[in-house]
């Protein structure tokens, strides 16, 4: 398929989309072209006209090589996913692996426990508080994605999301608000950045279908239920009002639907185009 190129980054001012300045690419969207050929993918990404993205894993490259491939094509990354078992197994490898990268951010995307309740909730945001501490001392910040399970209701009231803001410090740890996940949760992704203002610096920007039950806490959700950005349900003009208000920084397309390499310009053109 041939891939059109979109400058939708030097163009965002001249669109009146303010978000285009800040918008970057998660590369898990390319997951399996990067799989079997990692410049094929990273030429796809160069293509959409991106120039920032978020990594998630080096596809079977050492990370010094995809550093290589990446910088080949004038793609910086400034955020990259680490998975939760390995920061409590290699801490000092992952801000190894970071540096390396050359990324600002170091994000968990994923929690490994079955069940989230209170205590599991105390003892992920001190080991967070760990982590943060240590990458801040390292030139890095720490930040976490929440998929959706964080915003059960607890018996005593409240999410163990809530505990986790409560319980981390502000200072060290952050946030990077992927809207699909919280919204097929059952809660509003504007409300959310808004009562928690400083704590987002970071947004996976995607889309739901239109009729798409939400409400669910199941860590998985039908790949029929990913549309492109603006073919769904988000209020985007409200969403990035909120957004930019309280200090987003990055906002990164990931694209989860069944067409990535058509969904994905599609995606970029209609935030470089859109006025809020």
């Amino acid at each position: 398929m041939k891939i059109l190129p979109i400058a939708f980054l030097a163009a965002g001012a001249a669109f009146g989309s303010p978000v285009s300045d800040h918008l970057g690419l998660q590369l898990w969207s390319l997951r399996e072209d990067l799989k079997t050929d990692v410049p094929k993918g990273l030429d796809e990404a160069k293509g959409f006209g991106f120039t920032v993205v978020e990594t998630a894993g080096t596809y079977g490259l050492s990370v010094s090589d995809f550093h290589r491939e990446l910088a080949a094509h004038s793609l910086q990354p400034v955020a990259a996913h680490f998975q939760y078992a390995q920061l409590e197994k290699d801490l000092p490898g992952v801000i190894a692996d970071a540096k390396m990268l050359g990324v600002t951010y170091v994000v968990v995307p994923f929690l490994p426990m079955p069940e989230f309740d209170s205590a599991t909730a105390r003892e992920v945001a001190a080991r967070f508080n760990t982590w943060g501490t240590a990458l801040q001392a390292a030139g890095l910040k720490f930040a976490f994605h929440p998929h959706g399970y964080e915003f059960r209701t607890l018996p005593e009231g409240g999410t163990p999301f809530d505990l986790l803001v409560r319980l981390t410090k502000p200072e060290v740890v952050w946030f990077e608000m992927d809207v699909f996940w919280v919204l097929h949760a059952g809660v509003d992704p504007a409300t959310l950045l808004a009562k928690y203002p400083d704590r987002w610096r970071l947004m996976h920007v995607k889309d739901m279908r239109r009729g798409a039950p939400t409400g669910l806490i199941t860590r998985k959700a039908p790949v029929e239920d990913n549309v492109a950005i603006g073919a769904g349900r988000m209020d985007w003009p409200e969403l990035l009002r909120v957004a930019a208000r309280i200090g987003v920084e990055y906002y990164f397309i990931e694209d989860e639907t069944a067409a990535p390499l058509v969904n994905i310009p599609v995606s970029a053109q209609y935030l470089r185009t859109l006025k809020y």
